[in-house]
């Protein structure tokens, strides 16, 4: 048997004598930035527009030109996929296509609807106007009750028509025209987000003013209710940002995505979303006055 003796060779260090250690704390400012909110730089300054201008309510013959182009664009991607489906003899691809158009308008609209509620302000490029509007939603959600039709769809329309154009435009140079699902896709989905803002709409209308078949469909979960849109204009507005049917607003809030997606920024970029900060007074809600019988 054999005896296992340590042995090492590493040789004792001798102690020495340590001088203490010393820390001076300095009194100067932190010269750390404070974490950034996009809207700092140029604030924003609520408008009532249905009492200081309401003639800006009102839809305009290039507010209908658009509309008019947009609702071609879309119907025109249908009828070539009813077309398409008639020669091919299948409609469950194009139907199956169309839900799943349906189904990503309403993720697209709450996207958008989180990005433009939470960053930016005026002074953005392209997109200031629309930020700064929705912040006085936020605050007198009931004018867009009092919108025209065209006037409340127009930027929209001009969006889905200079979207739809090009890739009806692709779907004709690639595929001969391309097939029946691809039209129904486009289509439906087009069509969802341009007609979003009517559908924002009429969740914040009375009860007693809709139109039957759209308090049947709102009830049924085919259109954004208003008792979910309304959860939505409780402080701080982070909550169901989706305006098509709203289906992917439990999701959505269940995952915590659009909470992961702020982190992110806030993170990587330095920048606060605006549902981060108490509301500011001049944008806290204020009721419908009452009108005149």
């Amino acid at each position: 048997m054999y005896t296992l003796t340590p042995y090492s060779r590493i040789s004792r260090v001798p102690r020495h004598h340590h001088r203490p250690c010393r820390a001076t704390i300095s009194t100067h400012p932190s010269t750390i930035a404070a974490p950034r909110r996009l809207d700092d730089v140029t604030r924003m300054i609520p408008t009532n527009v249905a009492i200081d201008d309401p003639s800006s309510l009102r839809s305009t013959w290039s507010h209908r030109a658009w509309v008019a182009t947009g609702f071609a664009s879309v119907l025109t991607s249908l009828a070539k996929s009813v077309a398409a489906a008639a020669d091919s003899g299948s409609v469950v691809e194009p139907l199956l296509a169309a839900y799943v158009g349906y189904i990503l308008a309403d993720l697209g609209t709450g996207i958008y609807h989180w990005a433009i509620d939470n960053y930016g302000g005026p002074s953005t490029p392209v997109f200031g106007s629309q930020i700064e509007a929705f912040q006085g939603h936020h605050r007198w959600p009931w004018t867009i009750t009092r919108r025209q039709f065209a006037n409340n769809l127009h930027a929209l329309a001009r969006s889905v028509a200079l979207t739809v154009l090009p890739i009806e435009a692709l779907l004709y140079a690639v595929g001969g025209g391309g097939d029946a699902a691809s039209h129904a896709f486009v289509g439906t989905c087009a069509g969802c987000v341009m007609l979003s803002q009517q559908f924002h709409a009429w969740a914040h209308e009375k009860r007693s003013r809709l139109p039957a078949a759209v308090a049947a469909l709102q009830e049924a979960g085919v259109l954004v209710s208003r008792p979910m849109h309304a959860a939505h204009h409780r402080e701080p507005y982070n909550t169901n940002y989706c305006i098509v049917s709203g289906v992917w607003n439990a999701e959505l809030e269940r995952w915590k995505v659009f909470e992961a997606a702020e982190m992110f920024i806030f993170f990587r970029f330095g920048v606060r979303p605006r549902s981060w900060s108490e509301t500011r007074p001049e944008w806290r809600e204020e009721a419908e006055p009452a009108t005149k019988p």
